[in-house]
């Protein structure tokens, strides 16, 4: 945290997970650059961007091209590397971990949040207190109607399943620098970035942000958003398996009620009780709560069992360029 005469300016580390950012990396640090010079907010409070940090994770576009370019063009801008495709949230901690600033803004690659709006975030944080800000849209995702219902339900399922305040994550966020960088330093393989936000930042907020059109198509397929979803559900902590629990001693309630239906049923009204329909559907049931029970106590045992082998979250290297993947050997 420098000063700037009598005024005290916020340092801020922006750190953007870069995929498929080939065409939308070089308008959206157009943007950014002049916050690189100095702002002083609506509520009066002066800041400056730092550094940038483009985390490469792979993709399948020339997004590596671009990087090197703007970090040629700008002197706050940085890149990182990492060894394959570990996916946005891992790519997010490696570039918060090799952060600097007072505050930590993550920012998606893609123009749909708008940079100039990191002024609301900071004004929340310091208003309140508060160590983590997430930006909160004031109008509908551009995703389509389809997958504004489905991340709205998931979200609201999460939260009422978990008691947590997922229906306010999502991907613009600023964090407390310190906070944000212990995060990124123990958070183990699987684990969601917010929910391991939320385990040691003692206080959130939200601040107003308007959501623009996005100025390529979604990177994420159905398969990605689900499993997105998921690792939410399992990293939440383990209600899941004690919603198994529950479902064990439902089930057999259920079981103990229809045997003694059975039994009245054959004493007083003189009805078969053969019942292999009935049988039949009782097992597949029984059976689909069984594997269904298993799937969910696997997830959580793969979580830990990563976590035990030591898998990394990421792996961040030099730029391939420059070392032996880089060299170039004349044709003969």
């Amino acid at each position: 945290m420098g000063t700037q005469g009598d005024t005290t300016v916020h340092s801020i580390s922006v750190v953007i997970p870069v995929y498929q950012g080939e065409h939308t990396l070089a308008p959206l640090l157009a943007e950014i650059a002049p916050l690189a010079e100095g702002v002083t907010t609506a509520g009066d409070n002066s800041y400056r961007v730092t550094e940038v940090l483009l985390v490469h994770d792979n993709g399948s576009d020339a997004s590596d091209v671009t990087m090197r370019a703007l970090e040629q063009q700008y002197d706050f801008v940085r890149a990182i590397w990492l060894t394959r495709n570990f996916g946005q949230h891992a790519a997010t901690l490696a570039g918060i971990a090799s952060s600097s600033g007072d505050w930590v803004v993550t920012i998606d690659e893609d123009g749909q949040q708008d940079p100039a709006e990191i002024a609301h975030l900071l004004d929340a944080a310091v208003d309140t207190r508060s160590q983590v800000v997430y930006g909160k849209p004031v109008n509908p995702p551009p995703h389509g109607a389809l997958r504004n219902l489905a991340s709205k339900s998931a979200k609201k399922l999460v939260t009422s399943f978990v008691r947590s305040n997922a229906s306010e994550y999502n991907s613009y966020r600023l964090m407390l620098g310190s906070v944000a960088r212990s995060v990124a330093a123990y958070s183990g393989s699987g684990v969601y970035l917010d929910v391991a936000l939320s385990w040691i930042a003692g206080t959130f907020t939200t601040a107003p942000v308007t959501l623009r059109s996005e100025t390529r198509e979604s990177g994420y397929s159905i398969r990605r958003l689900f499993s997105h979803f998921w690792r939410l559900v399992i990293s939440s902590g383990t209600r899941g398996l004690r919603m198994v629990s529950i479902l064990g001693v439902v089930l057999a309630g259920l079981g103990l009620l229809f045997v003694v239906w059975i039994i009245i049923a054959k004493l007083t009204m003189g009805i078969d009780a053969e019942g292999w329909a009935s049988t039949n559907v009782i097992i597949l049931l029984s059976t689909g709560a069984i594997l269904f029970s298993l799937g969910v106590v696997a997830e959580y045992v793969g979580v830990n069992v990563n976590m035990a082998m030591g898998k990394p979250g990421y792996v961040i290297t030099s730029d391939p360029n420059d070392g032996p993947l880089g060299y170039r050997t004349p044709r003969s």
